[in-house]
Formats: C-alpha cells, sequence, structure tokens
C-alpha cells in the first residue's frame, strides 16, 4: 500500500515539461508570452497531433525559433500564424480556420450528431410504440394462439 501512495506522490509531483530549450527563450517576456501563445496553436508537423511548444522534434524547434524571429521583427501574431499556414499549409495550425473548403470539417461532426441523436429518437418510439401494451381483443387472440 504504501508503494501506491508513493505512486500518486509522484504523479502530483509531476507536470507537463514544455519541450522548449533554454536558448529559444526570448528576454522580453511580453514577446516570449506572445510567441508562447501562438506555438501552442501550432501543430508539430513530425508528431502531429502535438503543439510544437510541447514537442521535442527538431523541425518543432526550428519552427519555434521561427515564430520568435518573426516575432521580434516586429510581426502581428497573426502575420507569424499566416506566414506558416503560406508556407505550410493550413495542416499546422491546430485548429484549422473556417473557410470555404474546411466548412464540412466544422459541420461534419454535429451534423453526425444530430442524425445519430434523431435515429435513437425515431427508434425509441418506435419501440415504445409496439411495447405500449395489447388490446382486450389482441391479448384474447394471442391467448387462443397458445
Amino acid at each position: 500500500m504504501t508503494w501506491l501512495r508513493a505512486l500518486v506522490l509522484v504523479l502530483c509531483l509531476v507536470s507537463p515539461v514544455a519541450a522548449l530549450s533554454p536558448d529559444e527563450v526570448l528576454s522580453d517576456p511580453v514577446l516570449e508570452q506572445r510567441a508562447r501563445d501562438i506555438s501552442a496553436g501550432l501543430r508539430c508537423l513530425v508528431c502531429q497531433n502535438q503543439s510544437i511548444d510541447d514537442s521535442d522534434a527538431d523541425l518543432a524547434k526550428d519552427l519555434r525559433l521561427l515564430v520568435r524571429e518573426r516575432l521580434v521583427r516586429g510581426d502581428s501574431d497573426e502575420a507569424v500564424r499566416q506566414f506558416l499556414v503560406d508556407r505550410y499549409g493550413e495542416y499546422v495550425l491546430l485548429n484549422p480556420r473556417l473557410n470555404n473548403h474546411t466548412v464540412l470539417l466544422w459541420i461534419a461532426a454535429p451534423g453526425l450528431l444530430l442524425v445519430g441523436l434523431g435515429t435513437l429518437f425515431v427508434l425509441w418510439r418506435e419501440r415504445r410504440a409496439v411495447t405500449a401494451g395489447l388490446s382486450a381483443e389482441e391479448q384474447a387472440a394471442l391467448d387462443e394462439l397458445k
């Protein structure tokens, strides 16, 4: 039982560690926070469903440095994102933008959920109608068959 307590203690003390190395951190805390905010929304092209802020891949490090470089140059947050989208495509964004070619992506899940709920409702109503019970005449006819 003590090993279980030790395990719980270790798990409580462990915190997520960002892959950011000290040589990447900007001296200006405002720019650094902007870089972190942008990096959190960018996909690591190697790790796929992981942000570049959390990835240890070399490409993720290069992207983090590129984000910081663009911010130091004076680019806005949206300009940095747009630069990366222009260079790597919208796949680099963890949350894709709502465009003509992504509308289906955004409405597919809620649409399928509504279709599924509608189907369940129809099946439930049919089942309720079937199990509502037999009339006295129907019950008597069924009893004769037995």
